[in-house]
Formats: structure tokens, sequence, C-alpha cells
């Protein structure tokens, strides 16, 4: 305990020390972002995310005004993505303080969004922006945000999926130089790398149900590449790559594995085996590899759609069922006929499902859809806008 006590004390002198010296040290300060425990507490991260990311925080962006949500074309799908966030505020937050978080995480988002109209919304971005807001207020996450949405976040917020399908392109190289043999493997098995992207786009804070893992891998990101997230992706693979070469070596079982994310990883050893892993295999090295990750499977959209509702309208109709009264007879409506016609039955050849995510895939614009299919209660909108 007296070491622990000594290593924490010594490394806030550090932090203090950077942020005290004129220019501020923000070498020693990526240093302690990026190593054993981070910025260990909110207070610093609130003075040490600002410096990260070279935001000037005596001249912060005043608050939305109070028309910043009207005519935006974004402003009832961020509405819808902000109401269903209820999971990313803290356990026992009383109703009203989540509400009041709720409405200003819905005009951060929008401000954003109309001070620079090149950007566009993609759902995922409030996962990033309700993490900031909870640690450092509104006009700071405002700040931020614009900052991060015009970098780190930029390729996200393409019109099309095309780039951030081409950013996910890098895991497999990665893989194929680190451990060819489970590379092959997931080659064999047609996997793709879709089971990646809520990780990518939302720097984990979708997947990952505690908090306090969520800040020491945004520590991390902050003071590193931007395509840091790609190798933490790939180290988590390869921490479990013998569950993955366990399983059946078929798309289903390995996009179902790898898709689950676990809650106990060894966050620590894995931060240090991912920058260990970007200086052997720097995206230089990588981007060659990546390229030519590019496919030419062509999949038509009705079966886009029809993969989309499998999951979906599976978890949908168990919901029904179980609110349904046990001694009532169902009647389908017109809207439940439809839904039966888009199922696929239960027997769905592999094959088909295979050629279906890997669609996804490759399919630029429809790579969201892929997030609905492992998180079925992040996207019901986006699918309903394709039927």
């Amino acid at each position: 305990m007296r070491e622990q006590l000594s290593w924490k004390k010594r490394k806030l002198v550090d932090i203090h020390q950077a942020l005290n010296s004129d220019p501020v040290d923000i070498e020693t300060l990526r240093q302690a972002a990026g190593s054993e425990g981070g910025l260990l507490t909110d207070d610093i991260r609130r003075k040490v995310w600002p410096k990260l990311l070279s935001v000037n925080v005596y001249n912060l962006p005043a608050k939305p005004s109070k028309d910043v949500r009207e005519g935006h074309k974004d402003h009832r799908q961020v509405v819808l993505d902000v109401r269903r966030s209820m999971r990313r505020f803290p356990k026992g937050m009383r109703v009203d303080e989540r509400g009041v978080l709720q409405e200003q995480l819905i005009d951060i988002i929008l401000d954003v969004l109309t001070r620079n109209p090149k950007l566009h919304y993609y759902q995922g971005y409030h996962d990033f922006t309700v993490t900031f807001l909870l640690v450092v207020g509104e006009r700071l996450t405002i700040a931020l945000m614009e900052k991060l949405s015009n970098h780190h976040l930029r390729d996200f917020m393409d019109p099309t999926m095309d780039s951030t399908k081409h950013i996910l392109n890098y895991l497999m190289p990665i893989l194929e130089r680190v451990d060819p043999e489970l590379h092959d493997f997931m080659i064999r098995a047609e996997v793709g790398t879709i089971f990646a992207l809520s990780w990518l786009i939302t720097w984990y804070g979708y997947v990952l149900s505690d908090f306090r893992h969520v800040l020491r891998l945004y520590d991390f990101f902050l003071a590193s590449h931007p395509l840091m997230a790609v190798y933490f992706a790939a180290v988590i693979v390869l921490y479990r790559k013998e569950e993955v070469k366990s399983s059946e070596c078929d798309m289903p079982s390995v996009h179902h594995l790898l898709s689950k994310m676990p809650q106990d990883l060894p966050y620590e050893d894995l931060i240090g085996r991912a920058q260990s892993l970007f200086e052997s295999c720097p995206p230089s090295l990588l981007a060659q590899s990546a390229a030519l990750q590019l496919h030419n499977i062509s999949i038509c959209f009705p079966v886009l759609d029809i993969m989309g509702c499998l999951q979906v309208q599976n978890s949908l109709t168990d919901q029904k069922e179980r609110e349904k009264p046990s001694d009532t007879v169902a009647v389908k409506t017109e809207e439940k006929r439809r839904e039966d016609q888009l199922t696929l039955p239960m027997n769905t050849p592999n094959q088909f499902l295979k050629m279906a995510v890997w669609g996804l895939s490759a399919t630029l614009g429809a790579a969201a859809l892929a997030v609905a299919q492992t998180a079925v209660n992040w996207a019901p909108e986006f699918l309903s806008q394709l039927f």
C-alpha cells in the first residue's frame, strides 16, 4: 500500500510540474496519460485533456443557443440516441439530474454539428460526447468534441462509412504480423472486421460497462496516434486468440465470440501491448496491406435488409412474447406481417449469413447496420430507414 501511494504521489507531482511549466510539458502529460493508471482523477483530466488536444480553456465556446435544435437535419436521430443512453450515466443518478445532462448532450452535439457543417453525425458519436460531459462539463465538452471531430474522429464523420472501413482494414495486417496462425484462422472463417466497428467509433465507450475503464482508455487514446484504437482492438483479439482458434472456423461462430466484449480484461497490460505493437508495426508499414484488404463482394441492399432484420426481429419478437398476456390470442397486425416477411428462417445456411456480414463490411454506408446486429438496442431507427 505504501509503495502504491508513493507511486501515485510521484505521478501527481510529475503531472502538476508539467502543467505549471512554461510552456506546458505536453510530452510528460502524454506519458502520464498512457502509463499505468492514466491520469488518475477527473480533476486532473479536466486540466490535462484540454492540453492534449490544444484547447484553450480561457476561450471556450458559449453555451448552445436555444434555437440550436431548430431545423437541424440530425435533430431527431440525436434525440433518439441520447434518450437511449441511460446506461452511460452513473448508477444511482437522480432522474432529474440525468434529464438535465441528456438535454445538454443533445444541445452540445447539435451545436458542434451546426458550427461544422462538413461533419456528419453517426450513431455512436453521443457515446463520445457523454463521456466528456460527465467529466469536464458543458462548455469544455463543446470545445473538446469540436477539436476531436475535426481530427481523431474526422474519418468517422464523412457522408459514407468508406473512411471508417479503411481504418478497420488495418486490423488484419496487424494480426498477420504478430500471429499468422490466428490471422489465417480468421481469414478462413471469413469473419471480417465488422465485430470491431462499435469499439472503434466509440473508443470502446459503448461496449464497456465500467466507466473507470472507459476513462482509462480515453486517457490513453487522447495521448496517442488516432489509429491507436485499432491497435487496441488487435491486442484484444490476440489476448483471446485461444478462444478464437478453439471456436468453429466459420463466420457466425467467430463473429459472435469476438463481438461479445469481456468486461474483465487486463487493461493496463493491454495498453502496454498496444503501445509496443504500435512501435514495432507502425501504420506506415501497414498502409499497403490495409489498402489490399478492400473486398469486391457485392451484396444487394435487399439482402442487407434481411440480414439486419435477423437479430433485430428475433430480439423484438422475444420481447413482445414476454410482454404479451399468456391468455390472449395474438392477432397479427399489418406491421407484424411485414416483419414476418423480412424474417429469415432459423435454419438459414451459414453461407448466406457469411455473405451478408461480408456485405456489411464491403458496402459503403451500411457499416452502421452491423453495430445494430451486435447491439440490437442501439440503432433500431437506422434499420427502419432501410425498409
